[in-house]
Formats: structure tokens, sequence, C-alpha cells
């Protein structure tokens, strides 16, 4: 009977399904845990017991077959990925031999996937993103498939606004009560705190969480359009993708590529744009409030993801400590103590986007060894 119920649910999984985990990024924001050889997708940064990839894969284990997933990352986290990974495929893992944004990645893996099945419908997901949930995410998901199947459209999932964050790029969108799907009307990058509350009170704005959806060969032919440089050097090895051939033709042409991300080079320019409101819980955990948000806290608004954590005459405040290891914070309000191996963080929680700061600071000091 188990296995029965096993077939049954692999036959609810259409083998046109495709997902496109993105796991390339360094984490820069979430220094000093995250690091350049080991950065945020590959930690249990919120003690959950899985990694962030790890949590990323399984969640789409229900909605599409498992040979469909597949995985970008950079050369160097080849490693990291097979590791903590063990049911993806080989040759579903990407390589990139550079980081070069959004655009080339997704565009290199789309080509190949549409090189394997020209019917493909795929869904594009960062690695590190918290997704509680799950089947309300994967009737989003599922609808999503549905609709790029039969629809000429470019499909992204908007979630609706808990406060005005200024942490989040937003999509205005056009109302149409009788659609679930809303035509996209702008795109805005993440904004100030006066111009995220006049977001929220219009009532027509969505966070962007970074989640596509498209038929792949919709998909080449806008990519095509409105990034020809990417798009006539992905055509000109169309016939290597899939090959022995395929990784020397790449590492010879992916410098060519633009540095561009896929918003502003596909999604802000292209018609027929569509994105689908959605209330799950979700965070895109890019930056250390985010990570405050997302854990349970004391009566004094204290977090931390480590229980050895003593605390005294001290509230709101992040705690991140190693397992294991005894921290005891008295007198602190409102700080971010990040505690590691080599080195230790106290900033104010709410001056996160200093870290990048402090990285430069250590680049410049010739202290790399730390990043």
């Amino acid at each position: 009977m188990h296995s029965l119920n096993i077939e049954l649910n692999e036959l609810k999984k259409s083998n046109n399904n495709y997902v496109i985990i993105m796991a390339g990024g360094i984490g820069s924001r979430f220094w000093p845990q995250s690091r350049i050889s080991k950065p945020k997708q590959f930690l249990d940064v919120l003690n959950t017991g899985k990694t962030l990839i790890k949590s990323t894969f399984d969640r789409f284990q229900d909605t599409v077959p498992i040979d469909n997933i597949y995985v970008v990352t950079t050369t160097e986290y080849y490693g990291l990925v097979i590791d903590q990974l063990d049911q993806l495929k080989p040759e579903n893992l990407i390589l990139e031999p550079e980081r070069k944004n959004t655009a080339p990645c997704i565009g290199y893996a789309c080509y190949k996937i549409g090189k394997i099945n020209p019917k493909a419908n795929i869904l594009i997901t960062p690695s590190d993103h918290i997704i509680l949930g799950e089947k309300k995410f994967e009737a989003i998901v599922e609808n999503a498939f549905k609709f790029v199947d039969r629809q000429q459209a470019l499909v992204t999932i908007g979630l609706k606004p808990t406060k005005p964050a200024t942490g989040y790029g937003y999509i205005q969108y056009l109302e149409d009560e009788a659609n679930l799907f809303k035509k996209v009307k702008t795109f805005t990058e993440k904004p100030n705190i006066e111009l995220a509350m006049t977001f929220i009170q219009s009532g027509d704005f969505l966070w962007n969480a970074g989640i596509f959806v498209w038929n792949v060969q919709v998909f080449m032919k806008k990519f095509e359009k409105y990034l020809p440089e990417i798009g006539e050097l992905l055509k000109t090895v169309w016939e290597d993708l899939n090959t022995v051939k395929e990784s020397a033709i790449m590492n010879s042409v992916y410098s060519q590529f633009s540095n561009i991300s896929i918003d502003y080079g596909l999604m802000e320019k292209s018609d027929e744009v569509f994105v689908i409101p959605a209330d799950f819980e979700w965070s895109d955990l890019g930056s250390w409030s985010s990570i405050y948000d997302g854990l349970d806290k004391d009566y004094l608004g204290n977090a931390t993801t480590n229980n050895m954590v003593k605390i005294y005459d001290a509230s709101n405040n992040l705690i991140v400590a190693p397992k294991g290891k005894l921290v005891i914070i008295q007198g602190l309000e409102g700080k971010c103590v990040v505690d590691t191996k080599d080195a230790l963080m106290i900033m104010d929680l709410n001056k996160e986007q200093e870290v990048k700061n402090f990285t430069s600071d250590l680049k410049r000091d010739k202290l790399e060894k730390f990043l």
C-alpha cells in the first residue's frame, strides 16, 4: 500500500514541471556566520536541523519529480551541494564558471532544461529563503505551473506585506477580483520607509519574493528579446548543452555574459508579466533582523539560536552563538551579537546594513581570511 501511494503521488506530478534552485551567493550580509567558503544557504541559521538549501530542496519533492530539481551554483560550492543534497542527480548540478548575477545563471539553466524538454514549465527559487505554511505554498506553485502551461506569460510570486519593510522589493499590480493572477503594473526596488508606508496604505503592492515561473519556450523568446547579448551567446552553445563539450564551451563564453539581474534585465521590461498574491509566511533572510523576526522571543524580546544563552537585564537582542557554548548577556538593549570560532560581532540590530562596511574594511586591511 505504501509503494502504491508513492506511485500515485508521482502520477500527480507533471514530468513537464521543473525547479531550479539558485545557490551561488556568498551571503555577505550574514557575516561573520556566513563566509565565502560556506555561505548562509549551506548553514542551519535557525537551528531547525536542516540547512537552508536542504530545506529548499525538500520543499519541492511533493510538487515536481525529484529528477526535475536542478541546482545552479559556482564551482567552489560543488562539494557543499553534493554533501548536503544526496538525492540530487549529479547531472542536475549546474556549475557557473564565475558569479554573474541572476540573469546569466537563470538563462543558462533554463536553456539546458529547454533542450532536454521543450515543453518544460520551470520555477526559479533562491536557496536561502524560509517558507512556513508548506501546503499554501504548494497550492500556489501548482496553480502557477498550470497558468504558464496555457498562457504566454511570465509569473512571479508576491507576498502580502505585513509591515512597511525597506529590505524587500515591491510589486504593484492591477486589481482583478475575477482572476487569481494579477497583471503587474510596476516593479520597485527597496524603498525608504516613507515610500514603503505609502505602498502598504495603497493596498495594491506586494513584496517581491524573487520566485519566478514560466514555460521555457516563452522564457527563451522573451530572454532573447530583452537580453539579446546573453541570449545570442546561449544560442551559439545550444548544440553543446548537455554533452561532454558543455563545460569547456561554457568556460570559454561565460565571461562575456552581462552582470545583470533577471528582475532588471527581463521582468521589469517584459509585457505579459503576472503576479500571484500569496499569504504564506516567508522571509528572504536578507539581514540579521530577518533572523530576529523569525525566531521565538522571551518576554523581554530577546531571541537566540542557542539554548545555552543566559540573559540578565537585557531586552530586544539577537544572540547567535555556536551550539553548546555558554553565553551570558547582561545590560544590552537592541543589539545583534554573533559569535563564531574566530570572530565576534556586536552591533545595533537596527544598523544591520553596516555589515557590508565591516566586510569592506576587512578587505582593505588585508584580513580576507576572516571573510
